[in-house]
Parts: structure tokens; sequence; C-alpha cells
């Protein structure tokens, strides 16, 4: 029993690394070439940088994400979405809770934003890696830009795999990656053993003394080591919070040791461009092609790892209504969490190649990077201090307060990108957050628009109706937001058209602050003739609604649901309107049986 539970954790692990850690995992490739490209590569500077690198890693990463953050997980899920979920629970309605949603929605739009720039940067960063081999030195950039596209295409074909086989084909070749990079580290270190000690805090905070407002803006290039330390809370779901904290030790040391035989390379060939390509071709000529291919797998995982983390987290927003319907395909038999969106695939496919071609280089790229990465993790901040503060574990406050502390100083330093570059994040950004505003407001503007009625009122007409005994044989559904408020599409069918069957069942369903679970209820003879049936799902629970109807007995001739056909002169509620046409109604996301659906169109001025 022992043995399975062991082998058991060492599978978890092994996943992690496939599905979590790919894009913190790659960040060496780049991070330390991006620096010093701006630093002179003097003994001082490489001790500063690289103390820096190491506590960015223990505050940011391990502090922020693997301790605070994962220990407010819900039933497994992390990310965003569920610190506003807990929130609600906490919050009284009012401007606290108005602030909670906005934080959220821009959390999420933060996100996927970095979910385009991540796998630009990281496949883009490899592949430039091939100038280094012995008769490539002169490839043309356009030829790298290609090779970096033909890979991004692939890896974006290969997402409708699922998840869970994603990660368990990535895990090893992860290992190997993580314990070259360890080897690597461990041989430059042995040159120049003096390294070890940038450990010390001491040399971070000397470097930030004495270079002032220069050490201030470089802090915008040290936050490339801990891109895809927010994958550690976004991806918690598909694989738990016990495998990914114990991955994470072995990443942290892996990446340590990396960074500091970087900084010994550095010491003793300050003439280095690439660091970490530079520091492998001198240790191992032979290797170094094999090495390269290792290096391309491991950012095609590092793109992976983001792409599932938005997978999850657009499903949570549809599922929450921040965000329109999307079709899902749902990856596993048993794994609730397993999902692919196509629509999101290749959305960001387009988007990702888009930045390619537009930036060209990785290190054009860096400079775009950051903003996204330090505006999530200091809303993941502030949004856990506002926790803490409300509940039992106020004794964190102090350490999410140093940690969103932190990261509004990384958010500072990055806001010097924008001119270079790094408005590109925020342009990313503001078309997943103007949507979110737009469905949100203009759901709320269309419940208020189609005035619906009150079941008491509608039950004085329905009871006449249906006492007349002129009823359809058979089982009618409506769906409605709830029970006790009746929509106009039901008051056409039944009132005006007298489309009225023997047994009618008003449905609603309403998912949960609870990321998981299904409660059901059916509440019988609301009137003759009329049930009521409740479902009360998790945001992140497949339903499968048809199995829970013949639970209950309910065997539906007919599936009735409202579509509302929107006129209006406001141009945000004709942008609305033309979301609402384009994605599925709600009915096709549970797919329901297509022969018993019937939809009834209400019109609308809004």
């Amino acid at each position: 029993m022992k043995q399975e539970t062991t082998e058991a954790a060492w599978k978890g692990i092994i996943k992690s690394l496939g599905l979590v850690f790919g894009d913190i995992g790659t960040s060496p490739i780049y991070t330390l070439t991006v620096v010093f490209a701006l630093t002179r590569p003097t003994l001082e500077n490489v001790m500063g940088i690289i103390s820096l690198v190491v506590w960015t890693l223990i505050i940011l990463v391990t502090v922020e994400y693997s301790w605070l953050a994962m220990s407010l997980g819900r039933k497994g899920e992390g990310g965003t979405i569920v610190l506003k979920e807990i929130l609600v629970r906490l919050l009284k309605p009012g401007r606290q809770m108005a602030f909670v949603g906005f934080l959220s929605f821009l959390g999420v739009s933060l996100l996927l934003g970095d979910g385009v720039i991540t796998p630009a940067i990281s496949i883009l960063s490899a592949v430039e890696g091939m100038h280094l081999i012995p008769g490539l030195e002169g490839l043309h950039q356009k030829a790298v830009i290609l090779i970096a596209a033909l890979i991004t295409v692939v890896l974006f074909v290969f997402q409708s795999r699922g998840t869970d086989k994603v990660a368990a084909t990535f895990g090893p070749l992860m290992v190997l990656w993580f314990l070259s990079l360890a080897v690597s580290g461990i041989i430059s270190i042995a040159v120049f053993p003096g390294i070890v000690k940038a450990v010390s805090p001491h040399y971070a905070v000397s470097f930030m003394v004495e270079n002032g407002l220069s050490g201030f803006f470089i802090l915008s290039e040290i936050i490339l080591c801990a891109t895809g330390g927010e994958a550690l809370y976004a991806d918690m779901g598909h694989l738990g919070r016990r495998p990914i904290r114990r991955a994470w030790y072995f990443v942290l040391a892996a990446l340590v040791i990396n960074y500091l035989g970087q900084g010994a390379f550095i010491v003793t060939h300050p003439e280095v461009k690439s660091v970490l390509f530079g520091m492998v071709q001198w240790q191992a000529p032979g290797l170094y092609v094999p090495f390269l291919i290792l290096t391309i797998i491991a950012t095609i995982i590092a793109s992976q790892a983001l792409i599932s983390g938005v997978f999850s987290i657009v499903y949570q927003g549809i599922t929450t209504r921040i965000m329109p319907l999307l079709r899902v395909k749902y990856t596993s038999s048993h794994l609730k969490s397993q999902i692919f969106i196509g629509s999101i695939n290749w959305l960001l496919m387009i988007a990702v190649l888009f930045i390619m071609f537009l930036f060209q280089k990785s290190e054009n790229l860096a400079a775009a990077y950051g903003l996204a990465v330090t505006g999530t993790m200091s809303i993941t901040g502030v949004m856990m201090i506002m926790i803490f503060s409300h509940t039992t574990k106020r004794w964190k406050v102090p350490f999410a307060v140093l940690v969103t502390v932190a990261d509004l100083i990384f958010l500072l330093a990055c806001l010097n990108k924008l001119h270079l570059g790094g408005y590109w994040s925020l342009i990313i950004a503001s078309l997943p957050l103007a949507t979110i505003l737009i469905w949100t407001n203009g759901q709320r503007a269309l419940y208020r628009a189609i005035r619906p009625l009150d079941l008491d009122t509608f039950l004085l007409s329905y009871e006449q109706i249906y006492a007349t005994g002129k009823n359809i044989p058979g089982t009618g559904i409506f769906f409605t937001k709830e029970i006790t408020v009746v929509p106009p599409y039901v008051i056409h069918c039944i009132i005006r058209s007298n489309i009225i069957y023997e047994r009618n069942v008003f449905i609603s369903i309403i998912r949960t602050d609870e990321p998981f679970g299904t409660r059901t209820r059916l509440i019988e003879n609301l009137a003759p003739g009329l049930d009521g049936f409740e479902v009360r799902a998790g945001y992140m629970e497949v339903l499968d609604l048809e199995k829970q109807l013949k639970k209950y007995g309910i065997r539906e001739k007919v599936i009735f649901y409202g579509i509302e056909d929107i006129s209006s002169r406001n141009p945000f509620w004709k942008i609305f309107s033309t979301l609402k046409r384009q994605t599925p109604n709600f009915v096709q996301f549970y797919n329901l049986p297509a022969s018993k659906l019937q939809g009834v169109v209400t019109k609308v001025e809004m």
C-alpha cells in the first residue's frame, strides 16, 4: 500500500513538471541574457543580480504562490476567480464587492494576455539558439521566426488531446530538462565556487542601494525569472496542491543551481551574449545540438503550462457568467477539470503568431513581458490580504502584505517598459477585459429589459388555462433563471400561445461559489401540472443534466428555452448583442438532445 502511495506521489510530481512548470522552468534561457544586455557584467553586478533572481523566486513564487495562494484553494481549484468566490462569502454587497469583482476581471484578463506573450517569447528564444550551431551562425532571423511559428502551430493542434495526456507525455521530458539545468549549473559553479555567496540577500540589497534608479528599473528584467509562477495556482485544479508543491521544491533547486552556474559563467566569460546556450556550448560542444532540441521541447511545454491554465480560467469565467458561453470539450472521463476550448485555443494561436511576427526577436519581446505577470501577481496579493484579514488566518496578513509590496515594486519597475512595447500587454489584456465588462453589464441590462413576471402573478392565468383540459400529452420543460421568476418567453408559450403540457417543469440551474458538487431539488405541485426543478452545481462541475432529469423521473417531450432578439442604439449593447448571437446558447452548453429543443424568440429593446 505504501509502495503504491509513493508511486502515485512520484507520478503526480512528474505530471506537475509537465503541466505546470514549463514556463518558469524555461526562464533561464533568456532571463540573464536580457539582464546583462543592459548591465555591465562586473563581479559586483553579477553577485547582486543573481541574489535578486534567487530571492525573487523565493518571495514571489515560493511564499506568494506555493505557500499563501495555494492554501486558499476551493475543492482543489485555484486562480483569480477562486479568490473572488471566496471573498463573495466574506464581504457584504457594496463598494468592496464591486472592487473585488473588477480586480478579478482584471486579473483574468492579464493572465489571458500573458497566455499570448509566454509561448511567443519561450519558443522564439529557444529557436534563436540555432545561431550557435556551427554552420548556422548566419541563419536569417526570418527563418528563425518561421521555424518558431511552425512549432507554435503544432503545439496548439496538440491541445485537443487533453492536458492529462499532455502532462503524462511531457513530464519525463521536463525531468530531463531540469536535471540538465542542474548539471550544467554545477559544472560552472565548480569553476567559480564564490558565486554561491550570491544566495545571501545582502548582495541583492547592496546592488539596489549602489545602483539607485537604474537598479530599480533592472527589476523589470529580473521578473522574467518568475514568469510562470502564477501557473502553480491557476493549474492547481488539474493535478492537486500536494504534487505541485512537491515538484516546486525540485524545480526551485534546479533553477537556483542553474542561475548560480550562469552567474559563474558570466564572471569567467564576460563577453558572452546568450548566457545559457554559451555556457552549455563551452561545457560540452558535442552535446549542444541535443541540448538545443531539448530546449525547444521544454519551451513547447512552457507554452502548454499557461495554455492549460487559460482553459481552466475561461471555463470558470463561463460557468460564473462573466464570459460568453463557448463550446467545451471534456478530454478526460475521470478528471472533471480536463478540458479543451477550441475557440480560445485557435484565437491564442493566431495572437501568438501575430506577436512573433510583430516583435521578430525574443529580446524585443522581453520588453513587452512582465507587465501582465506583475499585474496578475499584485492582484493576487491584494485579494489574499483581504481574505486573510476576514478569516482565522489573520497571522498570514503580514506575509501577504510583504509579497504584495514586492509585487507592486516589480509592477512599477515594469511600467518603464510601456514605451518599449509593454503597451502590447495592456492592449492584449484589454480585449478580454472589455468582453467581460460588456458581457456582465449586458446580462444585467438584458434581465432588466425583459421584465420577467413573478410566479404568483403568472399562476393566475396559468391555472385557468390548465383547467380547460386542452393540454398536450407528455412533459414540457422550460428554462428559467429562478423558479419564482417567469421569463417573457414562457408567458408567450403558455399564456399567449396556449402551449401547455400535461406536466410542465420549470428548470433553474444555479452555479454555486464552490468549484464542484451538485445538489438537486424537485419542487412538486407549484400548481396543477407544474413542478419546479432546481439544480445547484459548482462552477467547475461538468453537469449531466439529462441524467439528473431521469433520476427524478422527468422524461421530457420538448425543451423550451428563450432567445433574445436585441435591438439597441447603444454601441455597447450592440456589441453585447453580437456576442450573444455568435456564441452558443446555454442549452447547447449542456449537450441536450437537439431534436427536443425549441428556441422561443423574444424581442428586447435595450
